[in-house]
């Protein structure tokens, strides 16, 4: 399968790293700071929770509870092989190993998530179950057919060539697999984006697609929807309730990690811009399960 020029996807590499501050001006990596935040919260960094870890797990809108309702979405039964793109730190992963029994192994291009996503995995009793890989989302180590389900949340909006990972997808998944998506689409409204947002700080990192291109390159790729709905009204909901709490809160000293340690100083202001783009539709976020037509 094609893969993007070594340049070019080197470059895409450096923006998203550099965008999610993996790594210090000192050189210290995002695992490090992980670290070290838990145990200055009093935690023991190799025994956590899931609970303890929910501020840098699930990096996504909805959190845990929009992964649990992607699950009921795409009627999970339970112990499938998964593969989760765009894994992020391992949240989504976790949440299907310990809630549904799935074997998952997570895929993102930024190293540094990958190290912070296998350490929290064992550190929380996950790691049998969960498994992750540094690699991109169009060129996957896995063979083909390998795969029940690929699962992916909020990731795609940093993807430039996504029917090269739709062809990705269609080779990893058996007969009839599945592809359960909670994606930010762009919206209605033309007007730029107010940034930075949490998966973009400028248009260089953002590659939003609206609805109808997105459904138009899966259904190219060969899959058929089964069930998509806009969950926009929801996602606004959540993110209105953590911007109240998040002002409310301010500093809070010995507290457990947040995602400001993965986002940066400023992802305070990248949630209300997100609460703003969505209440001018400028973004909207859709849930679906989509099925192969490979038999």
């Amino acid at each position: 399968m094609p893969s993007l020029k070594p340049d070019t996807a080197s470059d895409h590499i450096r923006q998203l790293n550099a965008h999610y501050a993996a790594e210090k001006a000192d050189g210290e990596t995002l695992l490090a700071r992980l670290r070290g935040a838990f145990a200055a919260a009093g935690r023991d960094p190799d025994r956590l929770n899931l609970d303890d870890i929910a501020g840098i797990d699930q990096l996504h809108l909805g959190g845990r509870r929009a992964s649990r309702a992607l699950a009921e979405l795409g009627a999970l039964n339970g112990g499938e092989r998964v593969l989760d793109v765009g894994c992020g730190t391992g949240g989504a992963s976790r949440l299907l190993a310990a809630e549904y029994g799935c074997e998952v192994t997570g895929v993102d291009v930024t190293a540094a998530f990958v190290d912070v996503a296998g350490w929290l995995s064992a550190a929380t009793g996950l790691a049998s179950l969960t498994h992750f890989l540094c690699a991109d989302a169009g060129q996957v180590p896995l063979p083909a057919g390998s795969v029940e389900v690929v699962w992916c949340q909020h990731a795609l909006m940093n993807m430039p060539h996504v029917p090269r990972v739709l062809a990705e997808w269609q080779r990893l998944l058996v007969p009839g697999g599945r592809v359960l998506l909670h994606e930010v689409v762009a919206g209605d409204n033309p007007e730029p984006l107010t940034l930075p947002v949490p998966w973009a700080r400028t248009s260089v990192t953002n590659h939003l697609r609206d609805r109808r291109r997105l459904e138009r390159d899966l259904a190219l790729a060969g899959f058929e929807p089964l069930r998509v709905e806009d969950v926009t009204e929801e996602a606004l909901a959540w993110r209105q309730a953590h911007s109240q709490r998040e002002q409310a809160a301010g500093p809070v000293a010995n507290s457990l990690p947040g995602p400001n340690l993965i986002f940066g100083s400023d992802f305070v202001q990248m949630g209300r811009n997100l609460q703003d783009n969505l209440t001018a539709g400028k973004v909207r976020i859709l849930a679906g399960v989509w099925r192969t037509t490979r038999r």
